[in-house]
């Protein structure tokens, strides 16, 4: 058992809900938080309403737990959807929205539990990315550069924390046994101009296996909420942790030279 204390955002379902449930059958104290607090009335946790575009709303959630037990040894940032679609049909406010969520909203997180952290000096900040965040495809270029930018802040946080004695550790799944395929296909539905001459890159994404609960290689929720957990209780963690089989094969196509990457870009497109 412990008396550490660990804040979750998007705990509604998939990977944030496993990591609550992780954290807490391990005996930590969890403050897991969803946009609908409805959503997480189940979890055995101390559970609050929290939008991470709401700068409001993080600094009560963050005083609530400051008051309630004095520090936060732990931030999981793991809300998060992934914007899909080709780039000239992504609308500027969508790609906004996509950042406002998955870059802006882990860094108001990060401002607003420092202070604590520092003053403490110790704690650690899990920023849950993907193998998106290093290997961009075709169609998921605004996921991507969303997850790109996580892991940069990440990476810049990490050095900056150092002599305070707070961790800064990057968490990149594969393809994981969540509703993020829904999320895909309702955001393809919304908002995009589906111009016809991206037709095959539509039709690529809505059959792309990665995002398929079915998927070869995988993995569930809970392997990544293992992962996440055995970070935070390291004193020298390392700085990226990626998850499943996919993960680490997809992570060795970025040592490829760029025309081969591109030269199997347009064998995929003749095919579909």
């Amino acid at each position: 058992m412990t008396d550490e204390t660990v804040l979750i955002t998007g705990c509604s379902s998939g990977i944030g809900r496993a990591t609550a449930r992780h954290f807490a059958a391990e005996g930590w104290t969890v403050y897991a938080t969803a946009r609908d607090e409805d959503d997480i009335a189940d979890l055995d946790c101390q559970t609050d309403t929290l939008d991470v575009t709401s700068g409001a709303d993080i600094d009560r959630v963050v005083d609530r737990i400051v008051e309630e037990n004095g520090y936060l040894e732990c931030l999981v940032n793991n809300a998060g959807y992934g914007q899909y679609g080709p780039l000239e049909d992504v609308p500027t406010d969508e790609l906004h929205r996509q950042f406002d969520v998955n870059v802006y909203g882990p860094h108001r997180l990060v401002r607003s539990v420092l202070p604590h952290m520092r003053e403490r000096g110790e704690g650690t900040i899990v920023n849950v990315s993907s193998v998106a965040g290093r290997v961009v495809t075709p169609g998921g270029g605004a996921y991507s550069a969303s997850k790109f930018a996580l892991e940069a802040m990440s990476d810049a946080l990490r050095g900056e924390l150092e002599p305070f004695g707070v961790n800064v550790v990057l968490v990149e799944p594969g393809p994981v046994e969540t509703g993020f395929r829904d999320r895909v296909e309702s955001e393809l539905e919304t908002g995009l101009e589906h111009r016809p001459a991206y037709e095959w890159l539509y039709d690529l994404i809505e059959d792309a296996s990665l995002f398929a609960g079915e998927a070869p290689f995988t993995v569930p929720p809970e392997d990544v909420a293992s992962v996440i957990h055995n970070a935070a209780c390291v004193s020298d963690p390392k700085a990226r942790y990626p998850v499943g089989r996919a993960a680490r094969y997809l992570l060795y196509t970025r040592f490829l030279p760029d025309g081969m990457r591109d030269l199997v870009y347009r064998l995929v497109r003749r095919l579909v």
